[in-house]
Order: structure tokens, then sequence, then C-alpha cells
């Protein structure tokens, strides 16, 4: 094998993979990229000698350090390494733990085995020994004080259960919708779905017998280009986006304030599309006036608990708001983002950005204001949960990764990859690939770090949830990165198993199921991975299909019974969409489709779709009963009438614990919430709002008939 190969095998870089496309194809990675993989984790890779000396400096890694920073463990098979010089193997050992969350055993019991295993560093001769913690422990979080004679050595254990957390619930078939907060449409909101948005879908889906929301990731997106509005490109998975705000629920809002703008919310409220850079500055300007209305009382209990709330979330928040700050100060002047700034600032260490905070510590903590009174609010939302008895409740969205030009990066650039971002190979859906351009962690670094950035974005995600989607699962084992300056790319590969047992510790301490979502190029027995784990899958119906997507569409019995059910999507079309092929003319017109003899095999694939869709109906007798088919539709000319009941109550049927309907299949919607390949520039992407406000939504005869369809099977 080369040495680059070697190397870059050694440092979890993949040097051969396979795409998911239709035509399945092979792929091997070229030496100019792994050398550059090689080199972003931190290895030397240009010359034969370099290559040869990085080899050896991953061979020593794990003999150059007596414990590592995080020992991540399956509750019932407790276990760590410890390297020391050969001589102290004979010294006494032992071991205490303390820990915030468990009780710890007492007396602590361990045996210490000595495989014999040695090598010799320099002139010194080290030993690796194993522990077993023959004590039963709990699952949490432990710091671990190993004493070996007078030496002290110390870790983190980390003891994850053998599953995720299991919510009863869930045995039983229940049913909920997948929405886009911002799309929610309403006599009383400006212009954008809110958070008092939300709560009224709550009331009303409770009301309907829905158990389970699923929402678009709610992060803080970028506070200067709110036209950027992607909620899969973050500043920050740890905070809130301030636009779904309700500003007329804060207290510190007075109703004179809206006069002025009282004509522009309505037109925005009215606009067909979401005008995100009107709407959001409108916003923040009413939110400016409520934090000066706040700090005009600062003996209140309300600032008392805003205090708190930036006292609890100390550096974390801190980064976030100067972040923020120091953003809005450079937009105008520098172009390329935060890595243009002054130097001095390009880090939220240096004395330079901490003496900024401190001069310009109104605006900060007015961006940290934001973020009090959206988790306020949202807040809110999960206790009006609780109090309508659903059994899941809000089902939130964490995103794979970060936008590069982030607060995440900005914080600790040397977790992310530079200068590379991560993106899919091509699969059955995206035959072109996907290049995401989402910052993405470096595996190694992570793990020094203890898992430390991994978690905390779990947690402030967990937090609110019942149950959490994480986007794009397959990356707990591997992420495809591209770099910037190149056309190709490869897959990294993470400790899979320590991420999965993360995500279960968390699942379990949180009280929140987990989704995977894993549409695109899937390992093999990766799935089986996350259903030993209780991770659920997604299944939508475009996928439950027999030869690769061209056959019949699988009837409800077959589908899988560990999968959380949707028709689609908020990245495929509707259904009515799909039916007249309009998202096929779409992509042909924008260039996605190539040219016209790819647009009409485009087409005949479709009408054979449609026939195979109907089919599929019929053998299920889901068609309603006072709107049977009346025709074949031959060439996709009209649309059958009742074919949105009969293919709700179609997925209905399956055994999936929880079946997710979308309002824009229920409301007849022709037009694609996301189109992947493109940017608003071509598509008006994340900006289209549902027809129907939601005072009139219990009362829209679309939505009747569709619960009516779907409660019938659930």
């Amino acid at each position: 094998m080369d040495n680059i190969k070697l190397l870059a095998e050694k440092l979890g870089i993949s040097t051969h993979f396979s795409d998911a496309g239709k035509n399945r194809k092979e792929y091997d990675v070229s030496e100019k990229l792994l050398v550059f993989m090689a080199e972003k984790m931190g290895y030397k890779a240009s010359t034969p000698e370099e290559i040869e000396s990085s080899i050896e400096a991953v061979d020593k890694r794990r003999w150059q350090q007596s414990l590592e920073k995080i020992y991540v463990v399956e509750q019932g098979d407790v276990r760590f390494d410890l390297v020391v010089p050969a001589d102290y193997a004979s010294e006494d050992f032992a071991l205490n733990l303390t820990s915030k969350y468990c009780t710890v055993p007492e007396p602590m019991s361990f045996e210490v085995i000595n495989d014999e295993e040695y090598r010799l560093i320099g002139k010194t001769k080290y030993v690796r020994l194993k522990f077993v913690i023959t004590s039963e422990l709990e699952i949490g979080y432990y710091d671990v004080d190993l004493q070996v004679g007078f030496k002290h050595y110390k870790t983190t254990l980390a003891v994850a259960p053998k599953h995720c957390w299991q919510n009863e619930a869930l045995k039983h078939r229940l049913w909920g919708y997948a929405i886009q907060l911002y799309s929610l449409k309403s006599d009383r909101n400006w212009g954008v779905g809110d958070f008092t948005d939300l709560a009224n879908f709550v009331k009303l889906s409770a009301q309907s017998g829905a158990d389970i929301i699923g929402i678009n990731p709610l992060n803080v997106l970028s506070h200067d280009y709110p036209e950027n509005a992607s909620p899969y490109q973050s500043i920050s998975r740890i905070y809130l986006n301030p636009i779904y705000i309700d500003v007329e629920k804060v207290p510190e809002y007075q109703a004179q304030d809206k006069e002025e703008y009282a004509e522009d919310i309505e037109e925005f409220r009215q606009s067909e599309l979401i005008q995100y850079e009107h709407i959001y500055p409108i916003k923040i300007s009413f939110l400016q006036k409520c934090y000066d209305r706040l700090l005009q009382n600062k003996s209140s209990e309300r600032y008392k608990e805003f205090e708190n709330y930036m006292a609890k979330e100390g550096a974390e928040l801190e980064r976030l708001a100067v972040f923020q700050s120091l953003y809005h100060k450079y937009t105008n002047q520098v172009w390329g983002g935060w890595r243009a700034w002054p130097e001095e600032y390009q880090t939220p260490n240096s004395l330079a950005v901490k003496e900024y905070a401190k001069e310009q510590q109104y605006e900060v903590n007015f961006f940290k204001f934001l973020q009090f009174e959206a988790n306020r609010q949202l807040e809110e939302v999960v206790q009006l949960v609780k109090d309508s008895k659903m059994k899941i409740g809000l089902y939130r969205d964490l995103a794979v990764g970060v936008g590069q030009d982030s607060a995440e990066v900005w914080s600790e650039p040397d977790l992310f990859f530079k200068e590379a971002g991560a993106g899919a190979p091509p699969d059955a859906f995206f035959p072109a690939g996907q290049r995401w351009n989402l910052g993405a962690f470096k595996p190694q670094a992570l793990k020094e770090d203890a898992y430390r950035p991994f978690i905390k974005i779990l947690r402030a995600n967990m937090s609110s949830a019942g149950a959490l989607r994480i986007d794009h699962v397959m990356s707990l084992m591997r992420l495809f990165i591209l770099p910037e300056k190149m056309d190709e790319g490869t897959y990294v590969y993470y400790n899979f198993k320590d991420m999965l047992n993360i995500v279960a510790l968390e699942s379990c301490l949180n009280k929140c199921a987990i989704v995977g979502e894993s549409i695109g190029n899937v390992p093999d027995g990766f799935l089986d991975s996350l259903a030993e784990k209780n991770i659920y899958s997604l299944s939508v119906l475009w996928a439950e299909r027999y030869d690769c997507g061209w056959g019949d569409f699988k009837q409800p019995q077959a589908y899988p019974e560990n999968a959380f059910v949707s028709v689609g999507t908020h990245d495929m079309p509707p259904l009515r969409m799909w039916w007249f092929g309009y998202d096929i003319e779409l992509s042909y017109q924008l260039g996605l489709i190539e040219n016209e003899h790819l647009r009409n095999e485009e087409y005949k694939k479709r009408e054979n779709d449609r026939w195979h869709l109907l089919k599929a109906l019929d053998e299920a007798k889901v068609w309603p009963a006072d709107n049977l088919r009346k025709a074949d539709y031959i060439y996709g000319e009209n649309y059958p009438e009742g074919m949105e009941e009969a293919v709700h109550k179609f997925v209905a049927k399956t055994n999936c614990p929880v079946f997710l309907a979308q309002l824009e299949d229920i409301l007849h919607v022709e037009k694609q919430q996301n189109l992947p390949g493109t940017d608003r520039d071509l598509h008006p992407n994340w900006r289209r709002k549902i027809p129907v406000t939601l005072e009139k939504l219990a009362q829209d005869i679309a939505y009747i008939r569709n619960v009516d369809a779907i409660t019938s099977e659930r």
C-alpha cells in the first residue's frame, strides 16, 4: 500500500468509496486530496519523508498520553486503559470517581489487567494497562482520579446505556405533523411564523388527536444577512433564531410601538413569500425598544431573571453575543466574514475581544436579551405541550453541520476542518451530489475535547423536545468532506461507537427519543446499528419501493416498524406538485436537468410512477368511500380527487410508530419548500407560506378530511 493511503486509513480518511446513485459508481480518492485531508487533520504529508514521519506519529499517539481525555463505555462493560512507565505496573492503584448527577458506589471495586503490551518511546519503556470497573455504575459522566503510587491521572468516564431512551408511548401508533415554523401563516403574525403560531398550532393539533409536532431547526441565523434563511446554515446550534419571537408577547412591548409600521406589517403578512430582509430588521428595532425599557427598570423581577439567564449561560452565550456584535460592526467594512476581520478579533480569547466586549456591553447584552426572550417564549410552548398531554410533543431537528461563517467555528476554529466543508456524494434523490459548505468537526479534535462540543449541542436541542431528529445521521459514523477549491471529496470517519453511546446517554438524561435521517448513501449494516441502539429511522413514501425506486410501492404492512414515516420531506415536491411533474419542469428550467432528452426520460418515469402509486392505493383500499378513483389519469391529466386522503390513509396504515403529515400535502400546495442545489437567486427556498391561516385551518375542508383519513387508521 502507498504510504499516503496508509496514513489516510490510519486517520480515518477513505481512500476508496462508492456513491448511492441510480448507477452506483466507485471512486478512488486522488493523492492530492489525501494529502490535503491529512494536513487539515494536523499531519504533514507533502513529501515521502513527511508521510513516513506522520505515520510514526499516529502510531505513537496513544503511547504519548497516560489517559485519553474521555472514555465512552456502555453500562455493564466499564473499562479503560492507562499508559505509564513499565516500572509503575507494580505500584498500588487507587480509583476515585465523582459525579454531579450519579451516586458513586462505595467501596469502588476494579481489576487491573496487564497484557504485557509494551512500547519503547525514547529511552523509556511504557506499558499499557487495562482497568475494568466491576462495581455497578449508573449512567452518567464521571470525573476519574486514578492514583498510581504518588502519581495522579485524570480523565472523564461517560457511562452510556445500551439503548436510547424508550418512550412507552411509541409502542403505539401515533401521528402528528412535520412543519416549517417560519411558513405558518396567521392573521396576527408579522409575516413569518413565530412561537405564538407554534403554540396555537399545538392547541389545534392536540384537539385533532396529534401527539407530535416536528419542526425545522430553530437555531440562530445571521443577524446581518436575514436573507440567508436556510435553517440548516445556522451560526450556532445552541441558540434560537430571534425572528421567531412574537414581539407583541414581549413583556416590555407597548401597543403604540406598532402604529408606525402597521401598514408594512400587514403587507408582510399578506405577501406570498416571506420577506426576511424587511421583517427581521423591523422586529429587531421593536425588540431594541423592549430591551431599553428593561434596562430602565433594573430592580424588577424580570431584569433579575435576565441576569440569572446570562449567568447560567455563561461563556457560551457571551461568545455568541460578542460574535454577533463584532459581525455587525464589520459587516459593511470588510468582505469575507470573520476571517477578514482584523487579526486581533479572529479569536474569542484575545485581549482585544475581551476589551471590545466590555466597551460594547450594551450591544452585547442586547444579543443576549434576544436569546433570553426567545428561550422564554419557546419554554411557554413546551409547557403548553405538557398541559395538552401530547405523548411526544416537539420533535426538533438537529442540523448536520454549522455555517462556516459562524459563531461556532469562530469560537473554536481548531475543532473544524479548515478550507473544506461537509456535503454528500451522488445518491438516488440528488444525482449530482451535494455541496453543503457546512463546518464539520475534525474527529480527533472532537475526542481530544472529550466530545464537549457535540454534547452541548445535543443537550441544547433535546432540552425542549420529546424527540430529536439527527439530520444526516450517517455523520455519527462518517461525513463526506469537500475542499473548497477541489471538485472531489471523500469520507472522514468518526468514532462511531463513542458517538452512538453519547447520543444514547444524552437521550436518557434528557428523556428524548432519537430519530436518524438516513436518506442518502447509507453504509452496509449502519441501520442495524441504529436499531440496536433504539434509534428510529426515517421512512418516506417515495423511498419505500422495490427495484431501487423503479418498481411497486411497498404496501403498508411492509414498512419498517422502527421508523418515523412521512409522505416526503421539505426537500421533496409536495404530492400535487409531484403528480403533475412540476418539479421536473422546474429542474429543467433551472438547469438541474441538463437537456430535453433527460427531461423527457424523467416524465416517462413519472408517468410510470403514477401508475405504481395508483395501483398501491387501489390494493390497499384506501380511497375515500365518498370519492373513489374515477379514471386512470393517463399522462397525469387532471388530479385524482381524494388523492391526499388516500395517500395519508395509506401511510397511516403502516406499522411505523409515528406518521408525520405535512401541511403542504394536505393543502394542495404545488410548489416546493426547498430545492437542493439552488440558492435564492434561482428558487425561493425557505420562503413559502402555507396557503391557509391558522385561524381558518380547523374549518378547512381539506384539513378536516385528511385528519379524518389519518385518524381512521391511528
